[in-house]
């Protein structure tokens, strides 16, 4: 009976001793919680461990850059498939908005001021979805074929330089507009190598002054 009186705390009588129980003696939760090594809520979540200085997607790391002559211009490219997604997507993204404020000036000039605002609504937004998608789709189209023409050209001749945009603007201008006969050809192959030029020119000029700054 004496395990049973220290467990329950009941005080033994005298004949069977003078021992009493006492409360503060007893272990609590803490005694046995605080020697638990409980872990750290943040150290749970998947990307805790992560270092963003190892990341690929993260950096652009100058050995993964396109290395040819002429490569390294206003953008960093890794080759020719970043020069062929960023160049259509911006191109068409460009040329969209673009075709969209071309509709929106068309459609309000065309539609009489006197017309209810349902009538002069609708006629703006055929407008817009007329010339943004038609003006979007054909710069892709032409930026996708000139990208690829003038990545070719530079593997071919190992340098990108002005000669390879030109070249590959006037021939896909042309392709675009092959089947409309020899004069249409002339003009927008003339058209898409002057922009092809400008843009040549443009990146060029950024270079020098990155340059000098530097």
């Amino acid at each position: 009976m004496a395990i049973w009186d220290s467990i329950s705390g009941h005080k033994q009588s005298q004949g069977q001793g003078d021992d009493v129980f006492d409360p503060t003696s007893a272990q609590d939760a803490t005694s046995f919680l605080s020697e638990v090594a409980i872990p750290d809520p943040t150290q749970l979540h998947p990307l805790s461990g992560l270092n963003q200085d190892t990341l690929d997607y993260l950096t652009l790391e100058d050995s993964a850059l396109d290395q040819l002559p002429g490569s390294q211009s206003i953008l960093p490219s890794r080759g020719w498939s970043d020069d062929l997604c960023y160049g259509t997507g911006t191109t068409y993204l460009a040329a969209l908005t673009l075709g969209g404020a071309w509709g929106l000036a068309e459609g309000l000039s065309r539609t009489p001021a006197t017309a209810p605002p349902k009538i002069r609504l609708n006629g703006v937004l055929n407008s817009i979805t007329r010339r943004g998608p038609f003006l979007g789709n054909s710069a892709g189209v032409v930026a996708m074929v000139y990208n690829g023409l003038n990545s070719f050209a530079g593997y071919a001749r190992g340098k990108h330089d002005a000669a390879n945009s030109i070249a590959a603007g006037a021939v896909s201008g042309m392709v675009f507009k092959s089947t409309r006969g020899l004069k249409p050809m002339l003009i927008s192959g003339g058209i898409v190598a002057t922009i092809a030029g400008t843009w040549t020119v443009g990146a060029w000029l950024a270079d020098l002054f990155n340059d000098e700054d530097g």
